[in-house]
């Protein structure tokens, strides 16, 4: 149906098909339900209110399914299935909504578009919307935190419970829903880790995760889809949750549809909007009931693809051939066409709710005010004495959460084998059993769910969300939960304001674990940090001693929007560096921390790690006995190394474009002979060898684990020996 530009508003531009005003429109559409002044409805059992979420669902499905078309690309399926519950919330004035599933982004688009966030990157009709829509400073395939109005990134699956709990234990009194897929309910932890934080948190239950239990995933049936509705409550009620609030469409159905899974859109004027309201209805007894202090969850159960071109799997994806002038595309935009005036109420609706636009109210658009830390208490170890590393950095950790005491730290596998007692000491574990012997209190600061994907999840959460925290882990576990951190870190890049970096130091790498096995033994994870360095905001940090992995925990809690991997030792190992020349080293990115006085030919270390300097230094002492001149440079910082145009520094928020000059370069790493070792792998040596001018190189570097009895054992197996370091250097030499 066609309509007069005059009655159409100026954001419908675009909008393809326009249709015939609902029945009973004049009655129950006649002025917003969210009046003036208001966030929300004032009574979710009113007729008036109840039409209106339909009339929002709607208009979400079908902008929705026109963004997509647009590209022929795009997933309108699952959002379709969420629609009611998308908009009911909405109605209840819940705006702070962030998801687990990144192919709900045109549904999210669409909210943001309608409440007029989107006008703040210059979207403003529907022609702009599409126009934008995964295209390169648009709207990209999967949501970004740094689209105005949306609290936090969604991607990866198994992720968006734990910005709901960030946002929930930091903001307390709002509701964070989050919406998640019977699709991704396979993925690690989604419940679990909302187990973990309700045993550690009862208190915080302002958050509500929503499913949406459609029946499907991208291209089959869910793993789910066979539970029945009393063993689906059942599976949440046995993680914890005290109320859960299921809301079925089948039992609206009068159409006679087959499927367990109905899809609303077919049923009666007159039952779609009864289960509106049921839904509206228990999406209000779910908040109130998570604001209340009961863990509780939603549950809507629709075929997916409700209301769209097409349902179930076979509606996640658009292709290239479902485009906007095809028929099956065109008719499922008619069926869901709303008429001018109908768009004008959703609009007015939309920008009301929450208090005004979600670019202007949701909590994620303000700077969260931080604790003051002053200045660090670093303690300057003597080059005679043999600290600890973790146990050093140990004692800032302990220091930030007791002048920040929303400051978390999350560990899985213990603070006490990772040598940090001295974190659970002072800070004290989160456990609802006091036990003084192991450093229990319900208050405590430190999060020990023994499972990464949790301490990941809600480190990096905290962080996107405007706190502080930390995350410890052993080296070899932390690829179980560095995804989250991955997606947050590309996220902070993004960003339009400032938040605390993520931080995070793996202990108990691959030269400690002897014994364990090949199981403790995975350094290959610093391949992942040492790749994402080109991003332009992520800082592998390797401290060679006590004294320089306070400095780096200093400067990576003190730095905003970036990702600080910090690694380490948990043995007792010399010192190198006083306070003040690690600061420098810190800041240039190396520092050499030994140099000879005499000899010929000069042989170059360049070493990242902390325990692999014990046979750099037993190789510096076979050089200098055979006459050769010796050089050892700590990197520290290898990320400062680089050229400027090997990083995309110039593309994040709050940028760093500080690197290491040629001059100063050349004076570090010039010589006869370069060595490159490393106590991990070696593409943390990159810049180096990149920018070396030595012909004559090589590099040690971690090869695989083995069990065995000593350190010294298992270097000796990767070739990183004083002997083989010294017999290569006197080949490369001569």
């Amino acid at each position: 149906m066609t309509t007069s530009a005059a009655a159409t508003p100026e954001f419908c531009a675009g909008i393809q098909h326009f249709g015939v005003a609902w029945e009973d429109f004049s009655k129950h559409a006649k002025s917003a339900v969210i009046k003036q002044g208001a966030s929300a409805i004032s009574d979710p059992g009113a007729p008036d209110a109840v039409y209106q979420t339909l009339l929002m669902a709607d208009a979400l499905r079908y902008l929705t399914l026109q963004t997509c078309g647009s590209k022929g690309s795009g997933h309108p399926g699952g959002f379709a299935s969420s629609a009611e519950a998308y908009a009911s919330l909405v109605m209840l004035g819940h705006t702070n909504i962030v998801t687990e599933v990144g192919h709900h982004a045109p549904g999210f688009y669409s909210a943001m578009f309608l409440d007029t966030s989107l006008e703040e990157m210059g979207i403003r009709t529907v022609t702009d919307l599409m126009a934008r829509f995964r295209e390169k400073h648009g709207l990209l395939g999967h949501l970004s935190g740094a689209i105005p109005g949306l609290l936090a990134p969604a991607g990866p699956l198994g992720q968006g419970q734990h910005f709901a709990m960030a946002g929930a234990m930091l903001h307390p009194g709002k509701l964070f829903p989050v919406t998640i897929g019977d699709g991704g309910m396979g993925e690690p932890y989604v419940l679990n880790s909302m187990m973990h934080f309700n045993t550690a948190y009862p208190k915080v239950t302002n958050f509500l995760p929503t499913l949406i239990w459609n029946g499907y995933s991208q291209e089959h049936h869910s793993m789910v889809s066979r539970f029945t509705n009393e063993e689906m409550i059942a599976y949440w009620k046995g993680h914890g949750f005290k109320e859960v609030v299921l809301v079925n469409a089948k039992d609206f159905d009068d159409t006679n549809q087959t499927s367990e899974y109905a899809d609303s859109s077919y049923f009666s004027h007159k039952q779609r909007l009864a289960f509106a309201a049921a839904v509206l209805a228990g999406m209000d007894r779910a908040a109130k009931s998570a604001l209340g202090g009961t863990l509780t969850a939603f549950i809507i159960k629709q075929m997916k693809g409700a209301g769209v071109h097409t349902v179930g799997a076979k509606s996640h994806n658009l292709y290239p051939a479902d485009s906007l002038d095809k028929p099956h595309m065109i008719e499922g935009l008619q069926r869901r066409a709303l008429n001018p005036d109908a768009w004008a109420i959703v609009r007015e609706n939309f920008v009301r709710a929450g208090g005004g636009p979600a670019a202007r109210t949701a909590v994620t658009e303000h700077v969260l005010d931080l604790a003051p830390l002053g200045k660090m208490p670093l303690h300057d170890f003597a080059r005679d004495e043999k600290p600890v590393p973790a146990t050093a950095m140990g004692a800032l950790v302990a220091y930030v959460g007791t002048k920040d005491k929303r400051f978390v730290v999350t560990n899985a596998d213990g603070n006490e084998a990772s040598a940090m007692k001295n974190i659970n000491d002072a800070l004290k574990i989160r456990h609802p059993t006091v036990d003084p012997l192991y450093n229990q209190e319900p208050e405590g600061q430190v999060y020990e769910p023994l499972n990464e994907d949790a301490c990941a999840g809600l480190t990096a959460a905290l962080s996107l969300f405007g706190s502080r925290s930390v995350w410890l882990s052993y080296e070899s576990f932390a690829i179980n939960g560095w995804p989250i951190v991955q997606t947050v870190a590309q996220a902070m890049a993004e960003l339009r304001r400032k938040t605390p970096s993520v931080v995070t130091m793996f202990t108990a790498g691959a030269l400690e674990q002897g014994r364990n096995g090949w199981t403790h033994q995975r350094p290959e994870i610093e391949n992942y940090f040492a790749a994402q360095m080109r991003n332009g905001n992520t800082y592998p940090l390797f401290p060679c001693d006590a004294n320089a992995i306070q400095v780096a925990y200093d400067y990576a809690t003190n730095s905003f929007n970036k990702c600080m991997v910090i690694i380490a030792s948990k043995s007792p190992l010399p010192v190198y560096m006083s306070i003040d020349e690690a600061r420098h080293a810190i800041e240039a990115g190396a520092a050499t921390i030994y140099e000879s006085k005499t000899g010929g030919k000069t042989v170059v270390f360049a070493v990242t790690g902390d325990m692999v300097f014990l046979p750099v230094f037993e190789a510096k002492d076979k050089l200098e006995a055979a006459g050769y001149r010796v050089r050892i440079v700590a990197i520290v910082n290898p990320r400062r190394l680089y050229r400027p145009t090997d990083i995309a520094w110039d593309t994040v928020s709050e940028p760093d474009n500080s690197f290491m000059d040629d001059a100063h370069f050349d004076a570090l790493f010039d010589g006869d002979v370069l060595l490159a070792v490393s106590g991990g792998p070696s593409a943390v040596l990159e810049p180096v060898l990149l920018r070396t001018r030595a012909t004559r190189r090589d590099t040690f570097a971690w090869k695989r684990g083995e069990t065995t009895a000593s350190p010294g054992e298992i270097m000796a197996f990767n070739g990183l020996t004083g002997d083989a370091m010294a017999s290569r250097a006197k080949v490369l030499a001569d």
